[in-house]
């Protein structure tokens, strides 16, 4: 049985940093500014031959409960609770602050196991502030360097002792985070049987990224979605700065959220942190089978949204759209057909995108936004057989056949379905180089319609045979 470590301690102390050296990855955003880390994180982590969950959290600060610092703190205190060990960490380059002795209280009050953590040790000067770090009365103070990896042995041995040999080395638990891999042209999963059309399996877990601008309100819907105050939210926009990932069971089926910070124009974007906290949610994105775009119902379609939707659709993403904050709106059947009309309009690169209305304050329309999310699912897994799709191509070619160009007409062969996630197809063709853009989109606008395939992105890819003459002398 594996056990729980949450990283506790004020503002600044090097918490994300040393998150990232137990789970072996840059995953939480880390820099020079206090107060970077705000949701609490969850990850499996190693630790030698020590296998556990680590949980991230806020800087612990002592502030009113209506404030932001006072929700990341009640977050913190939840992390607390879920905890089997503590790692309370100082900074020894600084020594010890008022408000290390305070937290320290509160952490010795929970009653849990806590292994006092001295960060920063490599510096110089490091030595007073590890001797001062006995004043807390939490035990001795472990040095570390969690930049640079120093102490880890030690720190190893501190949890062993806290815990006892027994619970500490306990069984390796599975860890089902595993990166997407990149792949060619058409990007999805290569077909084996290019005949075979297999049954949807809606008993694999789903990887669900959600974003949108700053303020869309994409916390508050993962929190109605998993029916807890997981995330941190509120008025404040900009309050996600990490990728946070949660595990939920919607109708059996197992799902991982990832909740992104907002993403606004390019230009507006200057300081560091929030370019990193961008580049996190983009990292989510390519993770992601689906991404959910959440827009705000009172001002949806600027410019930012449809740059977002573009990128999902490029990337090869399913997408789903969220109007949120519906409870707003006063006229929302007519709203309701506009939106409709500018969808269509606006993305026609997803004809046929799925786009439901929710309010995630009241709750209404959730179950319908997670049945889209499935249908648009399994149209994004879909598989078309070779024979289907040229007796398609038969038809197609009859009713429109290619233009010719340069006074010669192009030719089509054949085509079949080389990748799913997202549906890539092969077209066999005389000239690929010449065939015009528009008769391409003709092909995937109809492919579309006739196999059912709306809202996905389509990958088209045009191809010719070998000529086995090409380069041969014509002899005389």
């Amino acid at each position: 049985m594996g056990f729980k470590v949450a990283i506790i301690g004020r503002p600044n102390v090097g918490k994300s940093t040393l998150f990232n050296r137990l789970v072996g990855k840059k995953l939480a955003l880390v820099d020079d500014t206090p107060g970077v880390t705000r949701d609490r994180r969850v990850h499996a982590a190693k630790l030698y031959d020590l296998h556990f969950d680590v949980i991230d959290t806020a800087g612990f600060e002592d502030a009113a409960a209506s404030t932001l610092p006072g929700r990341m703190r009640q977050q913190t205190e939840i992390a607390i609770r879920e905890a089997d060990l503590i790692f309370f960490t100082v900074d020894a380059k600084s020594g010890l602050m008022p408000d290390d002795r305070t937290f320290a209280e509160v952490v010795r009050k929970s009653g849990k196991p806590v292994v006092l953590v001295a960060n920063k040790a490599e510096a110089r000067g490091a030595q007073g502030g590890l001797l001062e770090a006995w004043e807390l009365g939490l035990g001795e103070p472990i040095p570390v360097s969690a930049e640079h990896g120093q102490g880890m042995p030690d720190l190893r041995d501190a949890v062993v002792e806290a815990l006892g040999e027994a619970r500490a080395l306990g069984e390796d638990e599975e860890d089902d985070g595993g990166e997407i891999a990149a792949s060619e042209v058409l990007i999805g999963e290569d077909i084996a049987d290019p005949d075979a059309e297999p049954a949807y399996d809606d008993t694999k877990p789903l990887r669900i990224a959600v974003v949108g601008r700053p303020n869309g309100g994409k916390s508050t819907l993962i929190n109605a979605l998993i029916g807890e105050e997981r995330l941190l939210t509120g008025p404040e926009a900009g309050i996600t700065r990490d990728s946070i990932s949660v595990d939920w069971d919607w109708r059996g089926r197992r799902i991982k959220l990832f909740d992104t910070a907002g993403m606004r124009r390019k230009s507006k974007v200057q300081e560091k942190l929030e370019k990193l906290s961008v580049q996190d949610g983009l990292r989510a994105i390519r993770f992601a089978e689906i991404v959910i775009i959440v827009l705000d119902a009172t001002i949806p379609f600027e410019k930012q949204d449809l740059q977002i939707a573009d990128l999902i659709i490029r990337e090869g993403r399913a997408p789903v759209i969220a109007f949120n904050k519906w409870d707003l709106i006063d006229n929302p059947q007519e709203l309701l057909a506009e939106l409709r009309e500018k969808t269509e309009r606006l993305l026609p690169q997803a004809r046929g995108i799925q786009a439901v209305t929710v309010s995630a304050e009241t709750g209404r329309g959730l179950d319908k936004l997670m049945e889209s999310v499935i249908k648009t699912h399994r149209v994004w897994n879909s598989r078309v057989s070779t024979g289907k799709l040229n007796r398609w191509l038969e038809g197609i070619l009859a009713h429109h056949p290619p233009p010719a160009v340069a006074g010669r007409r192009l030719k089509i062969k054949y085509v079949t379905q080389a990748k799913t996630r997202p549906p890539g197809f092969v077209v066999s063709c005389s000239r690929p180089d010449a065939m015009p853009q528009s008769y391409v989109r003709y092909l995937t606008n109809s492919l579309r319609e006739a196999f059912d395939m709306p809202g996905v992105p389509i990958r088209m890819a045009l191809r010719t045979s070998d000529n086995p003459f090409a380069g041969r002398a014509k002899k005389r």
